[in-house]
Protein backbone atom coordinates (compact mmCIF):
# COMPACT_ATOMS: atom_id res chain seq x y z
CA UNK A 1 0.00 0.00 0.00
CA UNK A 2 2.66 2.29 0.82
CA UNK A 3 4.23 1.50 -2.86
CA UNK A 4 0.77 2.44 -4.09
CA UNK A 5 1.05 5.83 -2.50
CA UNK A 6 4.29 7.12 -3.17
CA UNK A 7 3.99 6.19 -6.75
CA UNK A 8 0.46 8.26 -6.44
CA UNK A 9 2.38 11.29 -5.44
CA UNK A 10 4.78 11.16 -7.94
CA UNK A 11 2.73 10.44 -10.53
CA UNK A 12 0.61 13.85 -9.37
CA UNK A 13 3.89 15.92 -9.94
CA UNK A 14 3.97 14.74 -13.73
CA UNK A 15 1.61 17.20 -15.17
CA UNK A 16 3.89 19.91 -12.67
CA UNK A 17 6.77 18.88 -14.38
CA UNK A 18 5.65 19.24 -17.89
CA UNK A 19 3.25 21.79 -17.80
CA UNK A 20 3.09 23.69 -20.75
CA UNK A 21 0.58 25.41 -22.82
CA UNK A 22 -0.91 22.91 -25.54
CA UNK A 23 -1.35 25.26 -28.62
CA UNK A 24 -4.67 24.10 -31.07
CA UNK A 25 -7.56 25.43 -32.34
CA UNK A 26 -10.71 25.92 -29.99
CA UNK A 27 -14.27 25.81 -30.16
CA UNK A 28 -16.28 26.80 -27.50
CA UNK A 29 -19.68 27.37 -28.79
CA UNK A 30 -21.14 24.02 -26.28
CA UNK A 31 -20.18 24.25 -22.51
CA UNK A 32 -22.95 24.07 -19.79
CA UNK A 33 -23.81 27.52 -19.72
CA UNK A 34 -24.98 28.09 -23.33
CA UNK A 35 -26.89 24.69 -22.85
CA UNK A 36 -28.76 26.30 -19.55
CA UNK A 37 -29.29 28.99 -21.80
CA UNK A 38 -30.81 27.25 -24.66
CA UNK A 39 -33.09 25.15 -22.75
CA UNK A 40 -33.78 27.89 -19.67
CA UNK A 41 -37.50 28.82 -21.55
CA UNK A 42 -38.40 25.31 -22.04
CA UNK A 43 -36.81 24.14 -18.43
CA UNK A 44 -37.01 26.56 -16.01
CA UNK A 45 -36.15 24.07 -13.16
CA UNK A 46 -33.08 23.60 -14.81
CA UNK A 47 -29.83 24.72 -12.75
CA UNK A 48 -25.85 23.11 -13.65
CA UNK A 49 -24.31 20.29 -11.67
CA UNK A 50 -21.21 21.17 -10.25
CA UNK A 51 -18.66 19.82 -9.17
CA UNK A 52 -18.39 17.72 -6.03
CA UNK A 53 -15.50 18.88 -2.78
CA UNK A 54 -15.15 15.55 -0.99
CA UNK A 55 -12.52 13.47 0.90
CA UNK A 56 -14.32 10.23 -0.45
CA UNK A 57 -11.97 10.46 -3.59
CA UNK A 58 -8.69 11.44 -4.41
CA UNK A 59 -8.32 13.72 -7.87
CA UNK A 60 -5.42 13.39 -9.87
CA UNK A 61 -5.92 16.43 -12.61
CA UNK A 62 -4.67 17.07 -16.25
CA UNK A 63 -2.76 13.31 -16.15
CA UNK A 64 -1.04 13.70 -19.85
CA UNK A 65 -2.04 10.30 -21.23
CA UNK A 66 -0.17 11.38 -25.10
CA UNK A 67 2.01 13.63 -26.16
CA UNK A 68 1.65 14.54 -29.84
CA UNK A 69 3.29 17.22 -31.91
CA UNK A 70 2.72 20.64 -29.64
CA UNK A 71 -0.33 18.98 -28.21
CA UNK A 72 -0.41 17.03 -24.93
CA UNK A 73 -3.96 15.26 -24.09
CA UNK A 74 -5.11 14.89 -21.22
CA UNK A 75 -7.55 13.49 -18.39
CA UNK A 76 -8.87 14.04 -15.03
CA UNK A 77 -8.36 10.82 -12.61
CA UNK A 78 -10.90 10.14 -9.51
CA UNK A 79 -9.72 7.39 -6.81
CA UNK A 80 -11.73 6.34 -4.46
CA UNK A 81 -10.08 7.28 -1.11
CA UNK A 82 -10.74 4.21 0.57
CA UNK A 83 -8.70 0.99 0.71
CA UNK A 84 -11.25 -2.09 -0.02
CA UNK A 85 -7.84 -4.28 -0.38
CA UNK A 86 -8.85 -4.71 -3.92
CA UNK A 87 -7.99 -3.38 -7.78
CA UNK A 88 -11.29 -1.67 -8.51
CA UNK A 89 -13.79 -0.94 -12.17
CA UNK A 90 -12.38 1.92 -14.08
CA UNK A 91 -14.89 4.32 -15.95
CA UNK A 92 -13.48 6.12 -18.56
CA UNK A 93 -15.84 9.30 -19.69
CA UNK A 94 -15.98 10.88 -22.95
CA UNK A 95 -17.70 14.28 -23.11
CA UNK A 96 -19.80 15.80 -25.66
CA UNK A 97 -19.95 18.94 -28.01
CA UNK A 98 -20.71 17.74 -31.64
CA UNK A 99 -17.42 15.88 -32.17
CA UNK A 100 -16.27 20.00 -32.06
CA UNK A 101 -16.65 21.55 -29.11
CA UNK A 102 -17.16 20.76 -25.43
CA UNK A 103 -14.27 19.64 -23.17
CA UNK A 104 -13.71 17.02 -20.37
CA UNK A 105 -14.66 19.28 -17.26
CA UNK A 106 -18.39 18.56 -18.67
CA UNK A 107 -17.93 15.54 -16.70
CA UNK A 108 -16.23 15.87 -13.82
CA UNK A 109 -19.11 15.98 -11.46
CA UNK A 110 -20.22 12.82 -12.78
CA UNK A 111 -16.24 10.93 -12.64
CA UNK A 112 -16.52 12.65 -9.09
CA UNK A 113 -19.71 10.96 -7.78
CA UNK A 114 -18.92 7.86 -9.74
CA UNK A 115 -15.59 7.40 -8.04
CA UNK A 116 -17.21 8.79 -4.58
CA UNK A 117 -19.10 5.25 -5.22
CA UNK A 118 -16.12 3.13 -5.09
CA UNK A 119 -15.22 3.27 -8.93
CA UNK A 120 -11.89 4.74 -10.07
CA UNK A 121 -12.89 7.26 -13.39
CA UNK A 122 -11.01 8.88 -15.88
CA UNK A 123 -12.70 12.26 -17.66
CA UNK A 124 -10.59 12.64 -21.07
CA UNK A 125 -9.93 15.11 -23.70
CA UNK A 126 -9.06 14.48 -27.16
CA UNK A 127 -8.77 16.14 -30.35
CA UNK A 128 -12.03 17.43 -31.86
CA UNK A 129 -12.89 18.43 -35.32
CA UNK A 130 -11.89 21.72 -35.46
CA UNK A 131 -8.13 20.24 -34.76
CA UNK A 132 -8.45 16.91 -36.52
CA UNK A 133 -10.98 15.15 -38.48
CA UNK A 134 -12.17 11.54 -37.87
CA UNK A 135 -10.22 9.67 -37.11
CA UNK A 136 -8.13 11.22 -34.70
CA UNK A 137 -10.77 10.98 -31.85
CA UNK A 138 -10.83 7.16 -31.76
CA UNK A 139 -6.88 7.14 -31.92
CA UNK A 140 -7.05 9.25 -28.68
CA UNK A 141 -9.45 7.50 -26.76
CA UNK A 142 -8.17 4.34 -27.56
CA UNK A 143 -4.65 5.46 -26.67
CA UNK A 144 -6.36 6.51 -23.85
CA UNK A 145 -8.25 3.00 -22.30
CA UNK A 146 -4.31 1.62 -23.40
CA UNK A 147 -2.80 4.18 -20.93
CA UNK A 148 -5.24 3.20 -18.45
CA UNK A 149 -4.21 -0.55 -18.56
CA UNK A 150 -0.70 0.42 -18.42
CA UNK A 151 -1.05 2.42 -15.10
CA UNK A 152 -3.05 -0.25 -13.54
CA UNK A 153 -1.14 -0.52 -10.27
CA UNK A 154 -0.76 2.79 -10.21
CA UNK A 155 -4.04 3.90 -10.43
CA UNK A 156 -5.27 0.66 -8.43
CA UNK A 157 -7.31 -0.23 -11.68
CA UNK A 158 -9.04 -4.27 -12.27
CA UNK A 159 -8.30 -4.25 -16.00
CA UNK A 160 -10.70 -6.63 -16.48
CA UNK A 161 -13.53 -4.75 -15.40
CA UNK A 162 -13.48 -1.21 -17.89
CA UNK A 163 -16.41 0.67 -18.52
CA UNK A 164 -15.98 3.80 -20.87
CA UNK A 165 -18.81 5.76 -20.79
CA UNK A 166 -20.01 8.62 -23.29
CA UNK A 167 -22.33 11.40 -23.45
CA UNK A 168 -24.45 12.99 -27.14
CA UNK A 169 -21.31 12.87 -29.79
CA UNK A 170 -18.92 11.22 -26.79
CA UNK A 171 -21.29 8.43 -26.31
CA UNK A 172 -20.96 7.28 -30.37
CA UNK A 173 -17.54 7.76 -30.12
CA UNK A 174 -17.92 5.28 -26.74
CA UNK A 175 -19.99 3.10 -28.59
CA UNK A 176 -17.56 2.77 -31.82
CA UNK A 177 -15.03 1.86 -29.18
CA UNK A 178 -16.76 -0.45 -27.66
CA UNK A 179 -17.59 -2.40 -31.18
CA UNK A 180 -14.60 -2.02 -32.44
CA UNK A 181 -11.55 -3.42 -30.20
CA UNK A 182 -9.76 -5.55 -31.86
CA UNK A 183 -9.68 -3.94 -35.55
CA UNK A 184 -6.37 -2.94 -36.08
CA UNK A 185 -7.76 -0.32 -38.87
CA UNK A 186 -9.13 1.87 -35.98
CA UNK A 187 -5.55 1.42 -33.70
CA UNK A 188 -3.30 4.80 -33.57
CA UNK A 189 -0.24 3.70 -36.32
CA UNK A 190 1.74 5.28 -33.70
CA UNK A 191 0.19 3.86 -30.26
CA UNK A 192 2.55 4.06 -27.28
CA UNK A 193 0.90 1.13 -25.83
CA UNK A 194 0.50 -1.22 -28.87
CA UNK A 195 0.77 -3.87 -26.53
CA UNK A 196 -2.11 -3.49 -24.55
CA UNK A 197 -6.23 -4.25 -25.75
CA UNK A 198 -8.67 -1.27 -26.38
CA UNK A 199 -11.36 -3.46 -25.49
CA UNK A 200 -13.69 -2.83 -22.27
CA UNK A 201 -16.03 -5.01 -20.47
CA UNK A 202 -19.12 -2.20 -20.63
CA UNK A 203 -20.61 0.78 -22.48
CA UNK A 204 -23.04 3.60 -21.29
CA UNK A 205 -24.32 5.90 -24.35
CA UNK A 206 -26.32 9.02 -23.05
CA UNK A 207 -28.01 9.99 -25.82
CA UNK A 208 -25.85 9.22 -28.69
CA UNK A 209 -26.36 8.25 -32.02
CA UNK A 210 -24.56 4.72 -33.31
CA UNK A 211 -25.69 5.21 -36.88
CA UNK A 212 -24.22 8.04 -38.82
CA UNK A 213 -26.53 7.28 -41.78
CA UNK A 214 -29.62 7.60 -40.24
CA UNK A 215 -31.82 10.20 -41.85
CA UNK A 216 -31.62 12.41 -39.02
CA UNK A 217 -27.63 12.80 -38.66
CA UNK A 218 -27.11 12.03 -42.24
CA UNK A 219 -29.95 13.62 -44.07
CA UNK A 220 -29.82 17.39 -42.00
CA UNK A 221 -30.34 20.17 -44.47
CA UNK A 222 -26.71 21.10 -45.37
CA UNK A 223 -26.55 24.56 -45.21
CA UNK A 224 -22.48 25.43 -46.98
CA UNK A 225 -22.03 28.29 -44.93
CA UNK A 226 -23.18 26.32 -42.06
CA UNK A 227 -22.36 22.36 -41.89
CA UNK A 228 -23.58 19.92 -39.60
CA UNK A 229 -21.91 18.76 -36.91
CA UNK A 230 -21.06 15.06 -38.46
CA UNK A 231 -19.72 17.06 -41.89
CA UNK A 232 -17.07 18.49 -40.04
CA UNK A 233 -16.36 15.65 -38.14
CA UNK A 234 -16.10 13.95 -41.07
CA UNK A 235 -14.70 16.65 -43.57
CA UNK A 236 -17.50 15.63 -46.01
CA UNK A 237 -21.13 15.44 -46.13
CA UNK A 238 -23.44 12.02 -46.31
CA UNK A 239 -23.81 12.83 -49.99
CA UNK A 240 -20.07 13.62 -50.60
CA UNK A 241 -18.63 10.28 -48.77
CA UNK A 242 -21.34 7.99 -47.63
CA UNK A 243 -18.71 4.86 -47.28
CA UNK A 244 -16.86 6.72 -44.92
CA UNK A 245 -20.39 7.73 -42.81
CA UNK A 246 -21.18 4.01 -43.07
CA UNK A 247 -17.60 3.04 -41.65
CA UNK A 248 -17.39 5.34 -38.49
CA UNK A 249 -21.03 3.98 -37.49
CA UNK A 250 -20.67 1.85 -34.28
CA UNK A 251 -23.88 -0.45 -35.52
CA UNK A 252 -21.54 -2.07 -38.08
CA UNK A 253 -19.50 -3.60 -36.14
CA UNK A 254 -22.09 -4.77 -33.25
CA UNK A 255 -21.44 -8.55 -32.89
CA UNK A 256 -21.26 -10.98 -30.31
CA UNK A 257 -18.34 -9.85 -28.70
CA UNK A 258 -19.79 -6.18 -27.86
CA UNK A 259 -19.79 -5.81 -24.12
CA UNK A 260 -23.02 -4.96 -21.61
CA UNK A 261 -24.87 -1.96 -22.92
CA UNK A 262 -26.75 0.57 -21.04
CA UNK A 263 -28.65 3.30 -23.13
CA UNK A 264 -29.81 6.09 -20.85
CA UNK A 265 -32.02 8.76 -23.38
CA UNK A 266 -33.47 11.90 -23.66
CA UNK A 267 -36.87 12.47 -24.78
CA UNK A 268 -35.71 13.47 -28.06
CA UNK A 269 -35.75 10.24 -30.50
CA UNK A 270 -33.40 11.92 -32.88
CA UNK A 271 -30.24 11.44 -30.86
CA UNK A 272 -31.51 7.73 -30.63
CA UNK A 273 -30.48 7.17 -34.18
CA UNK A 274 -29.43 3.10 -34.35
CA UNK A 275 -30.54 2.30 -31.43
CA UNK A 276 -32.85 -0.09 -31.76
CA UNK A 277 -31.34 -1.99 -34.22
CA UNK A 278 -28.35 -2.21 -31.82
CA UNK A 279 -31.22 -3.78 -29.12
CA UNK A 280 -32.17 -6.11 -31.68
CA UNK A 281 -27.85 -7.39 -32.45
CA UNK A 282 -27.80 -7.61 -28.48
CA UNK A 283 -31.02 -9.81 -28.42
CA UNK A 284 -29.52 -12.05 -31.16
CA UNK A 285 -26.44 -12.38 -29.14
CA UNK A 286 -28.16 -12.86 -25.78
CA UNK A 287 -26.02 -9.65 -24.79
CA UNK A 288 -26.92 -7.79 -21.18
CA UNK A 289 -28.03 -4.43 -21.99
CA UNK A 290 -30.45 -1.93 -20.81
CA UNK A 291 -32.23 0.82 -21.94
CA UNK A 292 -33.46 3.81 -19.69
CA UNK A 293 -35.88 7.06 -21.10
CA UNK A 294 -35.50 10.13 -18.66
CA UNK A 295 -38.96 12.14 -19.51
CA UNK A 296 -39.88 15.15 -20.06
CA UNK A 297 -35.75 16.10 -20.69
CA UNK A 298 -33.80 18.51 -22.85
CA UNK A 299 -30.79 16.55 -25.24
CA UNK A 300 -27.96 17.52 -22.61
CA UNK A 301 -29.64 16.37 -19.77
CA UNK A 302 -26.98 14.93 -17.96
CA UNK A 303 -25.26 18.40 -16.88
CA UNK A 304 -28.01 19.50 -14.92
CA UNK A 305 -30.42 19.14 -12.05
CA UNK A 306 -32.59 17.42 -11.77
CA UNK A 307 -31.98 14.71 -13.95
CA UNK A 308 -28.59 14.07 -12.96
CA UNK A 309 -29.67 12.32 -10.17
CA UNK A 310 -31.72 9.66 -11.68
CA UNK A 311 -28.89 9.28 -14.65
CA UNK A 312 -26.21 8.64 -12.05
CA UNK A 313 -28.85 5.71 -10.15
CA UNK A 314 -29.11 4.31 -13.89
CA UNK A 315 -25.07 3.97 -14.40
CA UNK A 316 -24.61 3.16 -10.72
CA UNK A 317 -26.79 0.53 -10.97
CA UNK A 318 -26.08 -0.91 -14.59
CA UNK A 319 -22.20 -0.61 -13.12
CA UNK A 320 -22.84 -2.79 -10.44
CA UNK A 321 -24.66 -5.73 -11.91
CA UNK A 322 -22.25 -5.92 -14.68
CA UNK A 323 -19.42 -5.86 -12.55
CA UNK A 324 -20.66 -7.71 -9.24
CA UNK A 325 -17.54 -6.49 -6.89
CA UNK A 326 -17.55 -5.07 -3.49
CA UNK A 327 -16.47 -0.90 -3.77
CA UNK A 328 -16.72 -0.14 -0.45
Amino acid sequence: MLKYKIATLLFLLLPILGWGQNEFPKDTSFSVYSAGKKIEKDFPQASPVKEIVSSEFLSLPNQVYRIRPNRKLRMDVFLPNRDCGQKRPVVMMIHGGGWRSGNKSHLVPMAQQLAADGYVTASVEYRLSIEAIYPAAIYDLKEAIRFLKHNSDLYGIDTTKIAVLGCSSGATLASFMAATAGIKKFDDPESVYSNYSSRVQALVNVDGVVDYTDPNESRKITNPNKPSAASLFFGVTYQENPKLWEEASPINYVDENMPATLYINSALPRFHAGRDSLFHILDRNKTYHEVHTIENTPHPFWLFHPWFEEAHGCILNFLNTVFRCDRS
